[in-house]
């Protein structure tokens, strides 16, 4: 076989995490493949089922899965006689009166059957490399769908936090609203009473209309969340309330994240898997241009009976041994002028290949990248609610203080006013903060390459869509469980792959 071997190409991989000495940071070995439940939210989990069952996107994935294995089936049937044909024909003949020849009838009938095939050896690996690639492709179409169903369940996690955010948000400025029109109504009164100048009542309406503003614009926020959350669950935009039934609180992450080690991303993350295992298709394709530099050795051969009606003869003796006719015999070919496309197509080969394996090494260097970013936003946001639940204590006693003298006369409104401000905006800040541990301890898991897991001892493609695709085509076995999965459990590798030669898939 010629062309080069694949070997996984070495990859700039850390030690450590750069926050693995942090207390919010375990470094030993977790099973990421139910990570959403160290939130205890029996709604994620619940929406995280519905996604995985009904998303489009994922089902698609699944079909391109059933897509790469029928390819693998091509390409092992190319081992095999190449061409293949059993014909027959009958036919009137008139040959023109006006030849100078002496015909025994001018007009007759011929019958034929016959058979031909052709072989063309596999001398140099040419087709047994195209399979190696079929095989490569099929385990990478394997890895798509699991990267697929990784960022499924992180962006389902991730939206699910980000509306109850947005609810808790909402939920904050309909406290805040309900405090400014009291103030408002002390303005009023005040003013009404000859205590206090009208700047006060339209000082109270100008931030109650601000902070009222606020309501709609987080509307739309929640609209467009609960609207992906719809799509990511393959259903039309609508009401998802009886979906998201249950606790409205933002999901409490646990203190700690288990994160392993660097090295551990290369056999976890699906993506990295595809790069890795699109890299080896493309490498047993050299070898298939490569090939073409050879000359290629077939075996050909036809065999058939020839009958006609004229004279004694008859068209029944196309039936007979006397009317057989046959020929067989090697054959070589050898594309010697072919003014250097056939060594081009090696270099273009080549270079897809090459840039393949760059692509798996940014790969890894992105997947550290976002374990990273993940980590860094689950920390921080941490200590950020910390200062800011201190921030929230401390401007409700201001604001509390800054009431007390207003009604007393001790204080002018701004001070109120001030107050007001900062609580609204410190308790803001909090629910932001809050969404944002969640939201980072999503990323770090989804960076890990945690959730795919959820798919091994199921089909790719939803038992409905099955039977779809067996009314309307033959699928034979292909749609076999066992032929869908990779040999070797959990994520695929280019050792997955079966043997070069092996039986025609009808």
């Amino acid at each position: 076989m010629i062309g080069p071997d694949f070997k996984t190409p070495a990859t700039s991989v850390a030690d450590k995490w750069l926050e693995e000495g942090n207390k919010s940071v375990d470094s030993g070995a977790a099973e990421y493949r139910d990570w959403w439940t160290v939130f205890n939210d029996a709604t994620l989990t619940r929406l995280i089922a519905l996604a995985y069952e009904r998303n489009l996107t994922l089902q698609t994935a699944g079909v391109r899965v059933l897509e790469a294995r029928a390819q693998l089936g091509v390409a092992i049937g190319e081992f095999y006689p190449q061409q293949q044909q059993v014909g027959g024909s009958l036919t009137n003949n008139r040959i023109p009166v006006s030849l100078p020849y002496n015909f025994v009838t001018n007009n007759y009938f011929a019958d034929q059957f016959g058979a031909q095939a052709a072989w063309e050896l596999d001398l140099w690996g040419k087709l047994r490399r195209a399979v190696e690639s079929a095989d490569s492709a099929f385990l990478a179409s394997v890895a798509n769908y699991d990267d697929v169903l990784v960022s499924l369940v992180g962006d389902a996690a991730s939206t699910y936090v980000k509306i109850r955010t947005t609810e808790r948000q909402i939920a904050i400025a309909q406290d805040n609203i309900a405090r400014q029109q009291t103030a408002l109504k002390i303005a009023n009164a005040k003013f009404t009473y000859g205590t206090a100048t009208k700047r006060d009542v339209y000082q109270a309406e100008n931030v109650l209309g601000a902070t009222e503003a606020t309501i709609p614009q987080l509307g739309i926020q929640l609209a467009q969340a609960k609207n992906a959350l719809s799509v990511l669950l393959g259903m039309p935009p609508g009401p998802v309330d009886d979906l998201l039934r249950g606790s409205s609180n933002i999901p409490t992450a646990p203190e700690r994240v288990i994160v392993g080690i660097p090295a551990d991303l290369l056999r976890r993350r699906p993506d990295i898997r595809h790069a890795e295992l699109q890299a080896a298709a493309q490498s047993a394709q050299i070898g298939v241009a490569k090939a073409d530099l050879l000359p290629t050795f077939s075996l050909v051969g036809n065999v058939g009976t020839l009958a006609s009606d004229v004279g004694t003869n008859s068209l029944s003796d196309v039936f007979t041994r006397r009317s057989l006719h046959y020929s067989a015999g090697p054959s070589f070919q050898w594309n010697i002028l072919n003014y250097g496309q056939i060594t081009n197509n090696v270099r273009v080969q080549d270079a897809k290949f090459q840039a393949l394996l760059i692509d798996y090494q940014n790969a890894v260097l992105k997947a550290q990248k976002e374990v990273e970013d993940g980590i860094a936003t689950f920390i921080n946001s941490r200590e950020q609610t910390e200062f800011l639940q201190k921030s929230v204590t401390a401007a409700e006693g201001a604001l509390r203080i800054a009431m007390l003298q207003y009604r007393q006369g001790i204080a002018d409104f701004t001070t109120v006013l001030t107050a007001e401000q900062n609580l609204y905006q410190a308790q803001n800040s909090l629910a932001l903060a809050t969404g944002s541990i969640a939201l980072g301890l999503i990323t770090t898991y989804r960076a890990l390459g945690g959730g795919w897991q959820i798919r091994e001892g199921h089909d790719f493609v939803p038992i409905e869509t099955q039977r779809e695709m067996k009314d309307r085509t033959n699928w034979g076995t292909l749609l076999a469980p066992e032929l869908l999965r990779p040999q070797a459990p959990g994520l695929p590798s280019p050792q997955d792959s079966g043997p070069a030669v092996r039986l025609p898939e009808w």
